[in-house]
């Protein structure tokens, strides 16, 4: 996505980096990641507090380089879904906030606290479990165990997790009597963010659980209720007519991508239309072969050639990432045009029919892209969500560890990470466990 022409090879050894271990790789500009975090930063009400939401190893993008890149461009926080989510991130030296939006089981919430983390309360039993082992671990350390920093979850219609509106002043009570233990924050999540009247039936049950709260003498430190969806389409609450509570929680717009079939607001325009994808996917081809017409192409078959025509497979298969259901439904560019993909899906492989690309025959030193940009093509995650019946989010998250990352900023190779190398600027910052760790949202 950088535009440079000079092939893979070339750009990771001018960076110092070792060579891919294997011809289907993807990209990351994290050039581009800086810019989306800047843009919704700049478009925000002063003082909005945005956490980059990098669980899912940051959508499939990379979770340790996406969240240094992230906290670099102007994101105050991070947040997770799982607790060794949380630790990756901490042993990479971070020592921004990092929340950890679903429960975790009781034992961790002692590591937790040691590593500065901060945890969701949104189920009543399983808090209860995770608040009585972290006292006994408290106990036990005499008061050297870290301090436990608790948002706790408001249901207010998602209908998944969180408490009950009504229990969140005991949730707090009770948080409060155990040492060692602070009340960070309340948040909830839309369910349909384009949806204007149950939107504002969130928003109101929200709102009266935060005013049963600050009359309890307990006000939430930090507030947060909008993701990327609630961004672009709430158009009330991000207009400015009323205050954005104080936090915004940002998963897929960070990674330049809208969520489809959404409508922006007016408010959110200027967002939109800065937003740039940040992922794109790429291969060269394994073989490269001319077949005779009735030739059936992979298993199945379910493409047999209707003509003499050229098949080049490529590496990428389902255990990439690249979905079974694609067969005989996407296409890739090569040398700027499209060409169908044809064929079943293989766990590592699928074909192209490059029969009709102009000039010289494709070869296997042609690269090909099946995500993202090349010329003036491009191929994007809305499309191959539409073509699988599912959403942008599922693509993007789906890009298996095994798919090299090479990340980019601006202009050049910076990292890479496989199976087994993982170089890159944010590894100058590892200090193995943080020590110094920022443990409360605040707006300093």
């Amino acid at each position: 996505m950088t535009g440079e022409a000079l092939p893979i090879e070339a750009r990771l050894r001018a960076a110092g980096l070792p060579p891919l271990p294997r011809t289907a790789w993807l990209e990351i500009d994290l050039d581009r990641l800086a810019a989306n975090v800047r843009a919704i930063v700049a478009a925000l009400p002063a003082g909005t507090l945005v956490e980059a939401v990098v669980k899912a190893n940051a959508y499939g993008h990379g979770a340790v380089p996406v969240a240094h890149a992230a906290l670099e461009a102007g994101a105050r926080g991070l947040c997770v879904a799982t607790l060794d989510e949380a630790l990756a991130l901490r042993a990479s030296g971070i020592t921004a906030p990092i929340l950890v939006l679903f429960p975790v089981p009781p034992d961790g919430v002692a590591e937790a606290a040691r590593a500065g983390i901060a945890l969701a309360a949104g189920d009543s039993v399983i808090w209860a479990r995770g608040l009585a082992a972290y006292a006994r671990v408290r106990r036990r350390a005499r008061g050297r165990l870290g301090e436990l920093a608790v948002h706790v979850g408001i249901e207010t219609g998602l209908g998944r997790d969180g408490l009950a509106p009504d229990e969140a002043v005991a949730a707090v009570r009770e948080l409060a009597a155990v040492p060692g233990t602070h009340f960070d924050g309340a948040w909830s999540h839309l369910q349909s963010p384009e949806d204007a009247g149950r939107t504002a039936r969130q928003v109101a049950r929200f709102e009266a659980a935060l005013d049963a709260l600050a009359a309890a003498g307990l006000p939430a430190p930090h507030r947060h209720l909008l993701a990327s969806g609630g961004l672009l389409a709430v158009e009330r609450y991000v207009g400015g007519e009323r205050p954005l509570f104080d936090g915004l929680r940002v998963g897929l717009a960070l990674y330049g991508i809208a969520p489809e079939g959404l409508p922006v607001g007016r408010a959110a325009a200027g967002i939109h239309a800065a937003l740039r994808p940040v992922l794109s996917l790429h291969a060269r081809p394994v073989r490269v072969t001319d077949l005779p017409t009735g030739e059936g192409v992979g298993y199945g078959p379910s493409f047999v050639t209707a003509r003499f025509s050229r098949i080049a497979t490529l590496p990428v298969g389902y255990a990439d990432g690249w979905a079974r259901g694609l067969g005989n439904r996407a296409f890739a560019l090569v040398r700027g045009g499209r060409v169908p993909l044809v064929g079943t899906v293989a766990m590592d492989a699928v074909m192209a029919d490059v029969t009709d690309v102009p000039g010289p025959p494709v070869t296997p030193d042609d690269e090909f892209v099946l995500l993202g940009e090349q010329g003036d093509a491009r191929i994007t995650a809305a499309e191959l969500a539409r073509e699988r019946t599912t959403i942008s989010w599922e693509v993007v998250a789906a890009m298996s560890a095994r798919l090299p990352r090479v990340y980019t900023a601006p202009a050049a190779t910076v990292g890479i990470c496989t199976l087994t190398q993982d170089r890159g600027p944010w590894r100058r910052s590892r200090s193995g466990t943080a020590t110094s760790v920022t443990s409360r949202w605040t707006r300093s």
